[in-house]
């Protein structure tokens, strides 16, 4: 796992032990980044369930304001911490061990992005959608939620003020991209 571009390009990220955690491959960080260019720059981003902080450190490469990395194993949160530390990104950073909805219910921050990597086969990434979508003031308007899930893990969710407005789907991953209203 390595950042792909930005400020810490090429930089290899160590991985959380175990298979708790998600990691996200190489060319669908790629492609999500891809993606989400235009939006980086200067964005707030919070990392929902964030294991060894990959995306979030992409996004803050890229150009992000500041990133907040939530995860309640304190394996992840010792890994990000290093992985901060290596990419020389940790000023523009807060990484938090605690549940990740209960910093979302707790917290008065407003995000322009939010990603969502939960440990599959949990129901817990259209959970998140839910608690977000029942605290609609955390995201910025126009701002954007990202679920990383399993196509077997897709479920027929609506939510008024945050449609579905793109999915791209790389293998065993799905990308579901939801924009705030």
């Amino acid at each position: 796992m390595r950042v792909i571009s930005g400020t810490a390009r090429g930089k290899t990220l160590k991985s959380v032990p175990g298979d708790s955690t998600r990691p996200i491959l190489d060319r669908v960080k790629t492609a999500l980044f891809d993606v989400l260019r235009p939006r980086i720059e200067s964005a707030r981003v919070y990392d929902m369930f964030a294991g060894a902080g990959s995306i979030g450190i992409e996004a803050l490469s890229q150009g992000a304001e500041h990133c907040v990395f939530v995860d309640i194993m304190p394996a992840a949160v010792k890994i990000i911490k290093e992985n901060l530390a290596a990419t020389k990104l940790v000023s523009k950073a807060e990484v938090r061990q605690i549940d990740t909805f209960l910093y979302l219910e707790k917290t008065e921050r407003i995000f322009d992005l939010v990603f969502i990597a939960p440990p599959q086969y949990k129901g817990l990434w259209s959970s998140a959608m839910m608690r977000i979508a029942g605290k609609p003031g955390v995201v910025a308007v126009g701002g954007l939620v990202v679920a990383q899930i399993d196509p077997a893990e897709r479920e027929n969710i609506s939510f008024a003020e945050f449609p579905l407005v793109d999915e791209r789907r790389y293998g065993n991953t799905e990308l579901l991209f939801f924009s705030h209203l």
